[in-house]
């Protein structure tokens, strides 16, 4: 089958490694030119106009990284070469998690800790070496070509001919413009703003010293800001905050190095990290916004394709807020489940979008509905709730039950490692009678335990100390 992918991001990369395994013929057309760099450290140089969150950091969860280890072990053992590492989460267990035994099921919450332009230098490589595979710089696709019909077919791509088109040109994809171009039938839409905006800077420790301890995930909330450390390969890693988009004083603090560097040091997970002469900067601050949750789908409520000869991938179908670090993950996961929905179809294009599409509502809807759900409970645990208010004891419950186990049962907590890497399905947290009962008991003693930790420092106060700064510079 001659496949044309169009987008050479992480989705489109992974696509055709996928794919050409399995004996297609791909073109993949990258709007950026991105030839290939000689080391990872060029890589990160990528001029890459067409996909700005390059620039951020990445979580390449436990699901990606057993994927590759089980369908695609020449891929990591190359991104372990090129400096990646891998993070044994039961390796790094919070200390007030005294039970420290190991349990079943520990070898498979293993993440990868990578820079995102790390990771695709490296895929790109592999993509480039597999037979029957093109890839294209500086294409721009401009439309699609097809026959109509009652189902439009496509048929390539700007002249170019396809068996197949797959769109994998990440969350700004206009596919639903394409097909309505063609007289395809309207595109169904879930849209959802997660109100969020993030600041991103990446640094690396210093030569011949020791990194400050990794226990992980190292992630917090504040209320009035978010932060996470995500370790990244040869040396790196980056700190990221997010905050509430209409929050326009913490906007303006943090885009700013002193800002940034203000909050860092302010902060008790970032603060070891952050100490005179334990690393230094090699960004400037990066900021992302209009994060939002969408999902595109290309079959109707009867699962019929409105269009045969063109699928989507990734983020292009089912994007969810960056917040909470799936996109990588998911993105191969579709990648594989398009190159599996083929082979099981073959020579069957009305097939094989059935399938996949099936497999996209089993296996990337529900994270979508997912982290939906998650911004609609983080705008909740920002309002004081009526007690009548039927939020405010499961608002209550988080803070007080789900938090506190977390930090003490290691049953909570490797329930929580697999749902975060998504290994787990998103209910599968309070779908478990042992979690739910665990997470009552610690509610239920919520009174016989101190507070929780501190974790940074009230809002106001920040303020003050970014102020404060603001004038000294």
């Amino acid at each position: 089958m001659r496949i044309i992918v169009v987008g050479g991001g992480i989705a489109g990369l992974a696509t055709a490694l996928a794919c050409a395994r399995y004996g297609h013929e791909v073109t993949v057309l990258e709007r950026d030119d991105t030839p290939m760099p000689a080391d990872a450290e060029a890589a990160f140089a990528w001029e890459r106009t067409g996909a700005p969150q390059v620039r951020h950091s990445h979580a390449f969860l436990a699901r990606l990284r057993n994927l590759l280890r089980d369908r695609a072990p020449d891929v990591l053992d190359a991104l372990l070469d090129a400096g990646a590492t891998e993070i044994a989460f039961t390796e790094h267990l919070p200390p007030t998690l005294t039970d420290r035994l190991p349990r079943p099921g520990d070898d498979e919450l293993v993440a990868l800790a990578c820079r995102r332009t790390t990771f695709e230098w490296v895929l790109q490589k592999l993509v480039l070496e597999e037979p029957g595979v093109e890839l294209r710089h500086g294409i721009a696709a401009g439309t699609l070509d097809a026959r109509s019909g009652p189902i439009p077919q496509v048929v390539g791509v700007d002249g170019a001919r396809a068996d197949l088109v797959v769109d994998a040109r990440g969350p700004r994809s206009s596919s639903a413009d394409w097909l309505t171009a063609i007289g395809a039938a309207p595109v169904r839409e879930e849209l959802h703003e997660s109100g969020i905006v993030y600041f991103s800077r990446f640094y690396r420790v210093r030569d011949g010293v020791e990194a400050p301890p990794y226990v992980g995930p190292t992630a917090a909330d504040l209320g009035y800001l978010k932060y996470a450390i995500f370790l990244g390969d040869n040396r790196t890693f980056s700190i990221t905050y997010a905050i509430e988009s209409h929050d326009e004083e913490m906007r303006r603090a943090l885009a700013a190095s002193a800002g940034f560097e203000t909050v860092a040091r302010s902060l008790v997970a970032t603060a070891p990290w952050r100490v005179d002469g334990v690393s230094d900067p090699i960004t400037g601050v990066h900021v992302m916004a209009g994060l939002r949750n969408r999902y595109r789908s290309l079959v109707d409520g009867d699962g019929s394709p409105l269009v045969h000869g063109f699928v989507a991938v990734g983020d292009a179908a089912v994007c969810t807020n960056p917040l909470y670090g799936r996109g990588c993950s998911l993105a191969f996961v579709h990648a594989f489940g398009l190159a599996d929905a083929l082979r099981e179809h073959a020579d069957d294009l009305d097939g094989s979008a059935r399938a996949f599409a099936a497999f996209t509502e089993r296996e990337l809807v529900p994270w979508f509905r997912s982290a939906v759900l998650q911004d609609a409970q983080a705008r909740a645990l920002l309002e004081e709730l009526p007690s009548e208010d039927p939020r405010a004891f499961m608002q209550a419950v988080f803070r007080e039950g789900l938090l506190p186990a977390m930090r003490t049962s290691p049953v909570v907590f490797r329930a929580f490692l697999r749902w975060f890497n998504l290994l787990a399905t998103p209910d599968a947290l309070m779908a478990d009678a042992e979690i739910v009962g665990e997470v009552l008991a610690a509610y239920e003693d919520r009174a016989n335990r101190p507070g929780p930790p501190v974790l940074g420092p009230e809002r106001e106060s920040l303020i003050l100390d970014l102020s404060v700064g603001e004038k000294g510079a």
